[in-house]
């Protein structure tokens, strides 16, 4: 694969490491070629690492001579990506490298996720072990397994596997911002049970596809506007005043992105088909006075299809789909009181599918407030009692990072970006799950601060990486390491 995309940028050891990590698929659950990357960096470099049961590896970069007796530093990212890509484009994530792509300012992907969240925080991470100027004490570079799945990896560290007191986690997509804070989440799912009646002779078949919507991440792009492509496909359904059956419902492909894409199976009467037309004409100009500044790209298709089965949905069963889809609640719940513009409580409406005559609608809530965490998902869980679920799964969750404003290490970390940039940095907390809140649960008493490049789009193929913010990203980093090795 050409490295055309990078050529020329700063820092030139960032962008190579980058380079490398995205010809290694890494899709989560599956980060084995990845993985394998990284164990030969170590071994190429003679450094010391070692590598759990859940497949989580640190790696030991020795100290800069004279600055042994250092505070040991932890460099922590995580090495999974979310695997999103357009309609259109033929991409196999477990097989094929992510194609880079130079646009102006900006560091993109050919027709899928970037996978800039969370690697340009590892490339930085690595950069140092090869980086011989400036100064540092003990490193542990810790690359965690699963991050935006289930936080797997941090959940499985077990005690003893890092030994630094200070961690610096690179997970972080807006520049000039230290978060020392992040919500907790929790995932949903309902199935139904799939009701069935044989299809009517008189229906012809048409496909439904919804799509062309921004999406985004469901925690940090949650208070966009941007539109819910499962939410909309059951508005478009509802207005549907005529005899109507449908089959193979499916929208979203993961549960911490908002849903870009939705499509069914539409059996209708011919002479109905003037009139789907028309709704769907009606409904996007409706749809575009909601969604016009924040989201204005949708795109319906209707067109024939060859559907060779003998059932649909029952008619009882179509409705009730719909009116779950409506129902179910989406998008911000709540705003924090004490933080200005910070998301305090949201849900994400993330997927639904077809698998073996069952339809499963998965769900993800996040908070900053466990208690109000655990009132939307009741909330969510309502809605799928209500609609004759026959089984409700929630998941464990995971916790959130209360911040700690008199650590060390933030004062340490302002105390540089003051003196880099003349101004003090813009501390806060994300709405969005950091592995931070795990981390600190399992090691009491770790400082942490999390920070990085302008990242825009992540979970969706619009991602992309601000060239100009990966170089003051990666100075800040050297700048913080060198004040902690100094004392």
């Amino acid at each position: 694969m050409s490295t055309k995309a990078i050529e020329g940028l700063k820092p030139e050891l960032v962008w190579q490491r980058f380079y490398e990590i995205s010809q290694a698929p890494r899709p989560s659950k599956q980060e084995i070629k990845v993985r394998e990357y990284l164990r030969k960096f170590a071994s190429e470099r003679k450094l010391e690492f070692n590598e759990d049961e859940v497949g989580n590896i640190v790696i030991k970069v020795p100290a800069t001579a004279g600055y042994e007796k250092a505070p040991v530093v932890v460099l922590q990212g995580h090495v999974d990506m979310v695997c999103e890509k357009n309609k259109n484009t033929t991409h196999d994530f477990e097989n094929d490298p992510i194609k880079l792509l130079k646009e102006g300012e900006w560091i993109t992907a050919e027709g899928t996720t970037l996978g800039a969240d969370n690697g340009i925080g590892v490339a930085a991470a690595l950069a140092t072990a090869d980086d011989a100027s400036f100064n540092h004490g003990p490193l542990e570079l810790l690359c965690t397994v699963d991050e935006e799945t289930g936080l797997t990896g941090a959940n499985n560290l077990q005690p003893g596997f890092i030994k630094g007191q200070m961690l610096l986690n690179l997970d972080a997509e807006e520049d000039g911002a230290y978060y020392v804070g992040c919500c907790g989440g929790q995932d949903s799912m309902g199935t139904f049970r799939i009701e069935t009646e044989k299809r009517n002779a008189g229906f012809n078949a048409y496909k439904i596809i919804l799509g062309g919507l921004k999406g985004g991440h469901s925690g940090i792009d949650i208070n966009t506007g941007r539109a819910n492509a499962i939410k909309l496909i059951a508005r478009l359904l509802s207005r549907f005043d005529f005899d109507f059956r449908i089959t193979d419902l499916s929208g979203g492909s993961k549960r911490n992105a908002i849903p870009r894409e939705a499509e069914t199976i539409l059996f209708i009467n011919k002479s109905d088909e003037g009139k789907v037309k028309n709704i769907i004409k009606e409904f996007t100009a409706d749809y575009l006075k909601e969604y016009k500044k924040n989201d204005g790209g949708m795109e319906i298709d209707f067109v024939p299809a060859d559907y060779k089965g003998d059932e649909t949905y029952s008619e009882a069963f179509t409705k009730k789909i719909i009116n779950v889809l409506l129902s179910m609640p989406h998008g911000v719940i709540a705003m924090s009181p004490d933080i200005e513009g910070l998301v305090e409580t949201s849900t994400n409406l993330a997927t639904v599918n077809t698998e073996n005559g069952l339809l499963k609608i998965g769900t993800s809530q996040r908070s900053s407030i466990e208690s109000a965490k655990f009132f939307v998902t009741d909330s969510v869980k309502a809605v799928f009692e209500l609609g004759g679920a026959v089984e409700i799964m929630i998941g464990d969750g995971y916790p959130g990072w209360q911040p700690d404003m008199d650590s060390n290490l933030l004062k340490i970390s302002t105390e540089v970006f003051s003196k880099l940039y003349g101004k003090q940095p813009d501390v806060k907390a994300i709405h969005a799950g950091l592995e931070c809140g795990i981390l600190g649960g399992k090691y009491p008493g770790l400082q942490m601060i999390a920070f990085g490049p302008t990242i825009q789009g992540a979970h969706s193929p619009d991602e992309k990486v601000n060239i100009k913010d990966v170089a003051k990203f990666y100075e800040l980093l050297k700048n913080i390491l060198t004040e902690i090795a100094k004392g």
